[in-house]
């Protein structure tokens, strides 16, 4: 295929928000650079459309398969070989001069439609542990950007590859990147924010309201919490918070998160990498419950990096339960210096440059700089002989 360095960037991503928010962050610093993006999505982009305003956008069917092993993998053939055959029709079309995926198996259509029509592809991953698709596509895509330096199952004849650009997030979070941190008064209202991800959490609500009504009267009255709940439990939800007198706040969907975050004393939810990403760069402490059965244990991985930094504290959903928690908050919310430590550990794990960084790493691929890049570059000391390169364009 012609190379068209100043073509379309064609941003492939599943259809939940952990790996659209990323692509929506991405496509928000390309689009100030004057470029042109193309999302390819599955049938779940309608309920995305507005979060790539300008873009072109095409839906192409994938399958997720059912059981692991070989088995499931052929039962999803048909919708991947039918995704990647409109996907090479669509490219055909649009004469990208990268595509770049974010993870999911609606990914691997356009990816493996990109190789064939021998167009620059990289994916990134957002979380501590490759995912699937990305496991599936590190030998043919010529860029592995990353949010961690060393993510488990890269395999060594991969790791030339690898570019540390961390996880980008969208412009509503760098409004509130580094907002500061201030501790509760003493004898004053905390605010706590309680959430499970995009899809809520069942657990939360099992187990939140149960363990703040165990705490003493004088701590119990002076809490504030915001919570996400599914809508068909928040009644039940509402009404625990009301028996133990506690203020609460309760929506479905929250659709100015990072806002409540930046105003939140501590945050309660899952693990996931746009979570992980926007604490960090916003800065504030957190108490994490991996989501148990997410593949490979990814949001155990990602909890266990910021448990290890001091950014953040790691409870098993085994472990979650109203009498744990109720200890763990008692103990924390009563001594608010601590409270303060932690945020600040989880703001040095941030990277508010991440977006920068992968623009200039895909932009870099579209101009064949980064292949370039690759032979020449000298890594730095900071980064040592064998580790990834800190990407930017400036570099190249």
């Amino acid at each position: 295929m012609t190379m068209h360095s100043q073509g379309p960037i064609v941003i492939a991503a599943g259809g939940t928000g952990g790996h659209l928010f990323p692509g929506q962050a991405l496509a928000q610093e390309l689009r100030r650079r004057g470029r042109h993006i193309v999302l390819i999505t599955d049938e779940r982009v309608q309920r995305f459309d507005a979060l790539f305003p300008g873009a072109d956008i095409f839906s192409v069917p994938s399958a997720t398969p059912n059981d692991r092993g070989i088995v499931g993998l052929v039962k999803a053939l048909p919708a991947i070989i039918s995704g990647v055959a409109q996907a090479f029709a669509i490219l055909g079309r649009v004469k990208p001069s990268v595509v770049i995926g974010f993870g999911g198996y609606p990914t691997l259509p356009p990816l493996i439609a990109a190789v064939l029509r021998g167009v620059p592809a990289c994916v990134h991953e957002q979380n501590a542990v490759l995912g699937r698709v990305n496991r599936l596509m590190t030998p043919f895509v010529h860029a592995i950007a990353s949010t961690f330096s060393a993510p488990k199952y890269l395999r060594a004849r991969d790791g030339a590859k690898l570019a540390l650009t961390g996880n980008p997030v969208r412009d509503a979070v760098m409004a509130h990147a580094a907002a500061p941190y201030v501790v509760p008064d003493e004898g004053g209202r905390i605010e706590l924010l309680v959430f499970g991800g995009s899809q809520g959490a069942r657990v939360m609500s099992d187990v939140v309201p149960g363990a703040l009504a165990r705490l003493a009267p004088g701590l119990r009255g002076r809490l504030h919490v915001v919570q996400q709940a599914r809508s068909e439990d928040i009644d039940q939800v509402r009404g625990k918070y009301l028996d133990a007198g506690i203020s609460v706040e309760l929506k479905s969907f929250f659709d100015d998160m990072p806002a409540r975050i930046a105003a939140s004393h501590l945050v309660i939810g899952r693990s996931g990498a746009s979570t992980i990403a926007e604490l960090s760069v916003i800065g504030r402490p957190s108490i994490l419950v991996p989501l148990p059965h997410s593949l490979d244990n990814d949001q155990k991985a990602n909890a266990q990096k910021l448990q290890a930094a001091g950014a953040a504290i790691m409870i098993e959903q085994k472990d979650f339960t109203e009498e744990s928690l109720a200890a763990r908050l008692q103990e924390l919310l009563a001594e608010p210096s601590t409270l303060a430590n932690v945020a600040r550990a989880a703001l040095r794990q941030g990277a508010p440059d991440a977006v920068r960084r992968l623009a200039d790493l895909v932009e870099a691929l579209g101009s064949g700089e980064f292949k370039a890049h690759l032979e020449d570059k000298t890594l730095s000391d900071e980064t040592g002989p064998s580790g990834p390169l800190l990407f930017s364009l400036e570099d190249c």
